[in-house]
């Protein structure tokens, strides 16, 4: 048995977040998480056309941006789109296309950015998060998927770099 060192005093901290929610789950609450977690469970079979309604509309986005460029509200609405999938594939469980939408998102988070945002990279964000609703690939499970996200985030991360530090990479400055 362990010595008390009279030289030591115990304090017990109060556990803080049950004070803040008001004491223990009761009976009812855990009631209602079950019940909200089956309606959940219910919503479940209408994900995938909830993504394909967002998906939809990043190509919209993607295909006016193709044509007029980047720079102004096109790529404004493209960016918005992208980052409303970065929100909406992982809840929707799609956490691949997370993924894919973050490192896009990276890449056309800034005016500077998407002025000189290579079109091509980012239209290849748009077609892999396609392909991977299509196909049903929903994580990086799949050797291909992960590969290609793998890839897309590593010349992303390249384009993006000189932004890290600055609000425009010095070339931009002058």
């Amino acid at each position: 048995m362990a010595k008390i060192n009279p030289d030591v005093e115990m304090i017990a901290a109060p556990n803080m977040l049950q004070i803040k929610i008001g004491g223990p789950i009761g009976a009812a609450d855990l009631h209602l998480i079950e019940k909200a977690d089956n309606a959940l469970n219910d919503m479940r079979s209408d994900f995938a056309l909830w993504l394909e309604d967002e998906v939809e509309k990043l190509e919209k986005s993607a295909s006016i941006a193709r044509k007029e460029g980047l720079k102004g509200s096109e790529g404004e609405e493209l960016f918005i789109r992208a980052h409303d999938l970065r929100g909406l594939g992982s809840t929707y469980e799609f956490p691949i296309i997370t993924r894919i939408a973050s490192s896009m998102t990276k890449m056309i988070d800034m005016p500077e950015k998407r002025a000189v945002a290579p079109i091509g990279l980012v239209l290849a964000h748009v077609n892999a998060i396609r392909a991977a609703l299509v196909q049903n690939i929903r994580d990086s499970t799949d050797p291909v998927a992960a590969e290609l996200a793998d890839q897309l985030e590593i010349m992303a991360e390249e384009f993006a770099a000189p932004w890290k530090d600055d609000a425009q990479p010095a070339a931009a400055r002058g």
